[in-house]
């Protein structure tokens, strides 16, 4: 029988940064690209690293050469710890209790799909020890501007890793965004939601997620759900 997958999203569905990664990126535009005030008006939640980074440089004018992207990512990446540090941030209700059962399980394969650059992801991971049950493969937002994308590479990455096709129907995203959901329906995957993020559950009911929970702290009921789409 094969194993189901669950793909999780990081920020705001296992883990809140308080605001590292924005921070991280906005020091990196500041000191290394001389742009004040660099996120007024834009938004991340649910995006991927690579949609941010696009219009960060087509709003400011960037040389946009793979060079100075490179320059931008790794400013970045090399901020990023220090601002986790700096602000905390927390590992949301349940998350760790869900990760030990669902590797304790052997129905279950768990996979990232997530909108941070790959290594971004290893970092706040790492921060949170949450990297010992994710072994690398799933799909991460250093070159798809649009989440629909960064899930069907997920998919793709999974089947590799795994050495044979893996459906659709037998994988769940879990994740915090509109976004979330809609990449899930990209691959004919089910969702799980959590009110976890910036986004209530009355914002996230009419997009019609399979499940929609407050958080993860309920062990047993997200199983239930997990078990049984």
């Amino acid at each position: 029988m094969s194993k189901k997958v669950i793909f999780f999203d990081i920020d705001g569905t296992m883990l809140s940064t308080g605001g590292a990664g924005q921070k991280a990126m906005e020091l990196a535009l500041i000191e290394d690209f001389a742009i004040d005030f660099p996120f007024e008006g834009v938004l991340t939640a649910g995006r991927t690293d690579a949609g941010i980074e696009d219009e960060i440089f087509a709003r400011y004018g960037l040389n946009d050469t793979r060079s100075e992207r490179d320059r931008f990512r790794r400013s970045y990446l090399d901020r990023l710890p220090d601002c986790l540090r700096e602000l905390q941030g927390a590992l949301l209700p349940g998350v760790r209790e869900l990760l030990e059962q669902l590797v304790a399980d052997n129905q279950f394969h768990l996979s990232l799909l997530t909108g941070n650059y790959v290594e971004g992801a290893q970092v706040k991971l790492r921060h949170f020890q949450l990297h010992e049950f994710f072994r690398g493969c799933g799909g991460f937002g250093d070159y798809h501007p649009q989440r629909n994308d960064v899930a069907r590479v997920a998919l793709d990455s999974v089947r590799m890793h795994l050495s044979h096709n893996v459906p659709g129907e037998h994988t769940c995203v879990i994740g915090d965004t509109p976004a979330d959901i809609k990449c899930a329906r990209a691959i004919n995957a089910s969702v799980i939601a959590v009110a976890t993020g910036v986004y209530s559950a009355e914002q996230l009911q009419p997009h019609s997620p399979d499940h929609l929970f407050p958080d993860l702290h309920s062990t047993e009921t997200v199983l239930d759900a997990l078990r049984n789409f």
